[in-house]
């Protein structure tokens, strides 16, 4: 069965040797345009020069093969015995006749096209004629031949390029299955003890009488957070089987807030931070799936919990066919050297691993990963300020239809 890796492997194996043959085919365009001209300039500067030098011949026959004249003198005219149909060019004759300027033209005799040169030497005209003929087939042989070398030049170099990038791209395939087995491993590995938490916490909740509404609601918080745990390593082991899609679903993203501020008001109050809710009461439906989403929220949240001085405000609202979650805090914003990589692994202006106000670790994860999720579902996230001029996170999805 074909991994993902493998199956991107030979795309990208394929789109590089394509792009290694169109390369080699444009230089070889290049080459050839290049000798071709250089090859034509050659022919033309030889045919010239063949013009003037059979201008100044004494007869007629003693022109080399290929090349024919015509004298005009004392008004009689002496063609080459072997001159073609049609010369000599009258025309060009009696304009040097009338001027006295030479004429360089092209003309075409018995069907075939011949360089002409006429021009006054000595108190005669002379006109001279050369058959383009070997030139031209010259040409066409030239052309033939780098037709052929591109053919073989694309092959070989496609062949080539295909083979050298599975050789590069293949410790890349194997380091991404390296790190899919261990998600997928470190995901199996936790959730026993995960399940068994969940399964004590619950146990836990049974014996705490009602009447005791804080230890009862604290209790109950163990179990919801248990319970989110366990469906995050879900889906973790989703994401690195390649066997098994993500469920797409309609989603909720009001819920998923009020679930998200509900979640974090006890750390929220540890720190003496308000954390409300606002905007759009009623369902606001996108497609995706739940686990995803619902990390991507509780991830801007706990980043705006970081850096809140008083209050974090979560406002969930839709905007043509978008949805968006707005999350704003009333801290110090985003630095300036951050803002325009603050979606990027590690990036944070704390040293890593560093405690935040709220006694937590931080590793600049959090956001990267919203970006990546956003961008899953086919969506944006972008930064900026909020209304009590701290930082705010926008995530824009595609309402669904």
């Amino acid at each position: 069965m074909s991994t993902p890796e493998v199956v991107e492997l030979r795309r990208t194996s394929r789109r590089l040797a394509v792009s290694f043959a169109a390369l080699m085919v444009a230089l070889v365009l290049v080459i050839g345009g290049v000798v071709f001209a250089v090859v034509i300039a050659g022919q033309n500067e030889s045919i010239r020069q063949s013009l003037i030098d059979a201008e100044h011949l004494d007869s007629t026959r003693d022109a080399a093969p290929g090349i024919y004249i015509a004298i005009v003198e004392d008004g009689h005219t002496v063609i080459s015995p072997d001159a073609p149909a049609g010369f000599p060019d009258e025309r060009a004759l009696s304009r040097t006749i009338g001027t006295g300027e030479p004429v360089d033209s092209t003309a075409i005799f018995a069907g075939r096209e011949f360089a002409v040169r006429t021009d006054s030497d000595s108190g005669r005209v002379v006109q001279v004629a050369v058959d383009r003929h070997e030139s031209q087939e010259e040409l066409q042989r030239l052309a033939v031949a780098f037709a052929a070398a591109a053919l073989v030049a694309v092959a070989a170099s496609g062949f080539a390029a295909a083979w050298m990038s599975r050789r590069a791209m293949r410790p890349m395939a194997q380091a991404l299955a390296l790190q899919r087995r261990f998600v997928a491993d470190a995901s199996h590995e936790l959730r026993t003890p995960l399940t068994l938490l969940s399964t004590r916490a619950q146990l836990l909740r049974r014996r705490v009488p009602d009447e005791d509404r804080a230890l009862a609601l604290g209790v109950d918080e163990v179990v919801q957070d248990s319970k989110a745990l366990t469906e995050i390593l879900d889906d973790l082991l989703i994401s690195a089987d390649p066997r098994t899609p993500a469920e797409q679903t309609d989603v909720d993203l009001t819920a998923i807030a009020a679930d998200a501020v509900r979640s974090m008001k006890t750390e929220a109050s540890d720190r003496d931070i308000t954390i409300v809710r606002s905007g759009v009461e009623g369902p606001v439906i996108v497609k995706g799936a739940r686990i995803a989403l619902t990390r991507l929220v509780m991830a801007i949240v706990a980043n705006a919990l970081d850096h809140a001085r008083r209050e974090v405000v979560v406002d969930v609202a839709t905007r043509g066919g978008n949805a968006l979650i707005r999350v704003g805090d009333d801290g110090p914003g985003f630095p300036p050297e951050l803002q325009s990589r603050v979606f990027e692994r590690f990036a944070s202006t704390r040293a890593s691993g560093e405690a935040t106000t709220g006694g937590s670790r931080h590793y600049g994860l959090g956001l990267a990963l919203v970006a990546e999720v956003a961008a899953s579902h086919h969506g944006t996230v972008a930064i900026g300020r909020s209304l009590s001029g701290g930082a705010e996170i926008t995530v824009s999805l595609p309402l669904a239809q």
